[in-house]
């Protein structure tokens, strides 16, 4: 068991609609020494102050609300949007995934699945949240500048002409890492290392969707996020 991780005070809430499996995962985190609370329905979950937690384990397949759109509610929300949260579900196709990790999520695990498995994600988005985010490693929050395009790397925001542009941490890291290295081109393989350091398994198309999505939310400064054709990705003048 990790202690450095266990000893934190880390509360984690598991959404399910399957109760059986909500009171084991309950069970085997608390083993682990989390703090663990349970909710059988987004619904459920939207009814507690949510911003107390360190991680949320979210189904997808459930009630009125999915866990997909529970989990855009959350990365809505500035006072839930960096909570990492670990997709649990029978859903297993690529696009699943792929459009579980495009809406910001730190892992997807497809059901049935082990508890040692979980266990082992759980362990590695806790200490990922709890480290620097990559290239954060100096104190300043000097902004990265690019004509009226800035990032901000301690406070995490991203700023064009002045107004604020939400992300999701990935497509954030993914533009400070970019902007940082203006006119280096990385290879999709280097992206995912770089921002999916830990992960089992991310396909090359998450690259592909994030960088869509940055694209658009940057406006005219969009088009400096290049291709090179069956290679990767870099921020050009």
């Amino acid at each position: 068991m990790d202690k450095t991780i266990t000893q934190n005070n880390c509360r984690i809430l598991v959404v399910d609609d399957e109760e059986t499996l909500c009171e084991a995962l309950r069970f085997n985190l608390e083993a682990e020494g989390y703090a663990v609370d349970t909710a059988f329905s987004a619904e459920e979950a939207l009814t507690m102050d949510l911003a107390v937690y360190s991680l949320i384990l979210l189904d997808i397949m459930m009630g009125d609300i999915s866990g997909m759109q529970l989990a855009a509610i959350l990365k809505k929300r500035e006072a839930t949007s960096r909570i990492p949260i670990i997709f649990c579900t029978a859903k297993d196709s690529e696009d699943d995934m792929v459009g579980g990790l495009d809406l910001g999520a730190d892992d997807y695990i497809t059901k049935p699945y082990s508890i040692r498995n979980v266990l082992a994600r759980v362990r590695t988005v806790l200490r990922r949240a709890s480290k620097p985010s990559i290239d954060h490693a100096d104190e300043s929050d000097a902004p990265l500048v690019y004509d009226g395009l800035a990032v901000y790397p301690l406070h995490k925001t991203c700023t064009v002409n002045g107004t604020e542009v939400k992300m999701p941490r990935k497509e954030f890291e993914i533009l400070m890492m970019l902007l940082r290295n203006r006119g280096r081109v990385f290879s999709r393989e280097e992206i995912l290392k770089r921002i999916w350091p830990e992960e089992v398994v991310v396909l090359d198309r998450v690259v592909d969707v994030n960088i869509t999505r940055l694209r658009s939310k940057l406006g005219e400064y969009g088009r400096h996020i290049v291709t090179k054709p069956g290679y990767g990705y870099g921020f050009m003048d």
